[in-house]
C-alpha cells in the first residue's frame, strides 16, 4: 500500500476520478499546504488558511502505479488555471501534486515535464509540486459527497 495527495480544484470531482481507478482502496478529501491546524471547510473558503482542497488516495502498488494515478490527476483538471477550477476560484482549489517521497518528487516532476512538452495546453502548466504536509480530513458530509447525495459524474 501506498499513498498520494493531490489537489485539483472542487475535492468532490477528484475524489470520485480516483474511486473509479481499479487498485485504489480509499480516496479521502480534506486539506492540507495551509498554515492552520484542524482547519474547517468555513476556515479553508476563506482562503487565508494556506490550504488547498485535496484527496489523500491510498492504494495498492500492485495493482496501480503512481504514474498512472498522475494521469489520472492529469486527465480530470484544467493544470493550466492558478488558483482555480472552472467557477471555484481561491488558493484553496488550485493544482497541486503533494509528494510524499523523493521518488513520488521525481515522477511528479518528469510527468509534468512531459505534460508541458506534449503541447496538450496552450498556455502553462501551473500545477504546484510541494511536499506532503499535514492532511486534515475533510468534515464527513464531504467523504463521498457524490455518492451520497446521488450525483452523476461523467468523470
Amino acid at each position: 500500500m501506498a499513498t498520494a495527495t493531490f489537489a485539483a480544484g472542487c475535492f468532490w470531482h477528484v475524489e470520485h476520478a480516483f474511486r473509479q481507478v481499479p487498485g485504489v482502496i480509499d480516496a479521502e478529501v480534506g486539506y492540507t499546504g495551509g498554515h492552520l491546524d484542524e482547519p474547517t471547510y468555513r476556515d479553508v473558503c476563506r482562503g487565508d488558511t494556506g490550504h488547498a482542497e485535496a484527496v489523500r488516495v491510498t492504494f495498492d502498488t500492485e495493482r496501480v502505479s503512481y504514474d498512472e494515478l498522475l494521469a489520472v490527476f492529469w486527465q480530470c483538471h484544467d493544470p493550466t488555471q492558478r488558483n482555480r477550477q472552472g467557477p471555484d476560484i481561491g488558493s484553496q482549489y488550485r493544482s497541486a501534486i503533494f509528494w510524499h517521497d523523493e521518488d513520488q518528487l521525481a515522477r511528479a516532476e518528469a510527468s509534468k515535464r512531459d505534460l508541458e512538452w506534449s503541447d496538450r495546453y496552450r498556455d502553462p502548466v501551473v500545477t504546484e509540486i510541494a511536499p506532503v504536509r499535514t492532511f486534515w480530513r475533510a468534515e464527513e458530509y464531504h467523504q463521498r459527497y457524490f455518492a451520497k447525495n446521488g450525483i452523476a459524474c461523467g468523470a
